[in-house]
């Protein structure tokens, strides 16, 4: 047999993708942000700028030795930890790469085609994307801008008896919108969802990064349904990419095993900085939501200056739901490059995390307070014109 190299165009035609890609591409928030100028003021991707906590900073500084794979589930250690912080059994955790390492396969494992899978609109834009590459159905719960975009239990509760709903997914304090629910709320969602058999997803990631009271935990009023987080954003660590899903074992089961083909397992060192941040937990919040606290002021700050509003916080998380000028609303991502080619500020038009979000930009306050404020004096003459 004569075999010959092949060519790229010819691999590429003979290795066409598969359909469950094509109708997925690089995040909106990834090509905005991505593509700015160095100078950018960053108030587009969610991730803190405050210094990795100490506790963290001494486990790199300091690790020699191995590195070895370790568990596929995660570190002993850090899965008692886990279990610990939400009062669960060490079986009732594993651990992930990131909360998406945690979403991406609870839906592998419990979703395909011919299902649905409920999601908020405005919300997080890799919740459709995962739920897409499962080859199921995105449907969508659409939140209140008079109630501030907050859960609203009742009108959820009223889409579940479509019979072809596999899945639902809540996110409090929320991406994009920084909107929290009731416990009430909550409650009442974990209780139809488990009436109907539906598996429900908790995204609970910027529940300790928030204003006023603490959101709830679905694991302080139910026992039903999964909790995913990480510490990427309250313990100000993204970039270790360490997360967790807490629940039924039985129901985490086969997610693990689908985990563990995707990374064989999480980064073992990093395990062991976020072993250390979780045993350092009261004090790592605390400094977090002086930092959040800090970021705020400059945005309130800055939008009263140079735009004569006074804005209230949200519940929770680093995101500002903002308003667009009127001339905006006909093309938001167009006027999102504006801002980005022409002001030189990153923020991210509220349309990509869905139709609701489309009179909206989203303004992440978790930069530096310099830049927030920067930022908006910039952008506000946009909003003047």
């Amino acid at each position: 047999m004569n075999l010959r190299p092949q060519t790229t165009s010819e691999v590429k035609r003979r290795s066409a993708r598969a359909d469950r890609v094509s109708t997925l591409e690089i995040s909106l928030i990834r090509q905005i942000s991505e593509s700015a100028r160095p100078t950018a003021m960053p108030l587009g991707v969610g991730e803190p700028t405050w210094d990795l906590p100490e506790p963290g900073r001494r486990v790199l500084n300091e690790w020699s030795g191995r590195a070895p794979y370790g568990a596929g589930t995660g570190l002993p250690e850090l899965r008692k930890a886990v279990a610990d912080y939400y009062r669960a059994g060490i079986d009732e955790a594993f651990i992930t790469q990131g909360s998406v390492g945690a979403l991406f396969s609870l839906l592998q494992a419990y979703v395909g085609p011919g299902d649905k899978v409920l999601l908020p609109d405005p919300g997080f834009v890799t919740y459709r994307n995962i739920v897409l590459f499962s080859q199921a159905e995105p449907v969508y719960c659409p939140l209140d801008e008079t109630n501030r975009f907050r859960l609203d239990a009742a009108r959820l509760v009223s889409m579940l008896d479509d019979g072809r709903i596999k899945a639902v997914i809540v996110n409090h304090p929320s991406n994009p919108t920084g909107a929290g629910c009731s416990a009430a709320d909550l409650k009442m969602i974990a209780e139809e969802c488990r009436q109907r058999g539906i598996l429900l997803i908790s995204d609970e990631v910027y529940r300790d990064l928030y204003f006023g009271e603490r959101p709830p935990c679905l694991r302080e009023i139910s026992d039903y349904g999964i909790v995913v987080s990480s510490v990427s954003k309250a313990w100000g660590a993204p970039g270790l990419r360490v997360g967790w899903a807490v629940g039924d074992p039985e129901l985490l089961d086969p997610a693990r095993t689908i985990h563990s083909y995707a990374t064989t397992s999480p980064s073992f060192i990093a395990q062991k900085a976020a072993l250390a941040l979780i045993e350092a937990t009261e004090e790592i919040h605390r400094k977090a939501r002086v930092e959040l606290a800090a970021r705020w002021d400059a945005l309130r700050i800055a939008k009263r200056e140079h735009l004569g509003e006074d804005p209230l916080p949200p519940d929770g998380t680093f995101y500002h739901f903002m308003k667009l000028p009127q001339e905006a609303l006909a093309d938001p991502i167009g006027f999102a490059v504006k801002l980005r080619d022409e002001a030189d500020v990153v923020a991210i038009p509220g349309l990509v995390f869905g139709e609701r979000g489309r009179e909206y930009l989203r303004v992440s306050f978790a930069a530096k307070p310099e830049q927030i404020a920067e930022g908006i004096r910039r952008m506000a003459r946009y909003w003047r014109a």
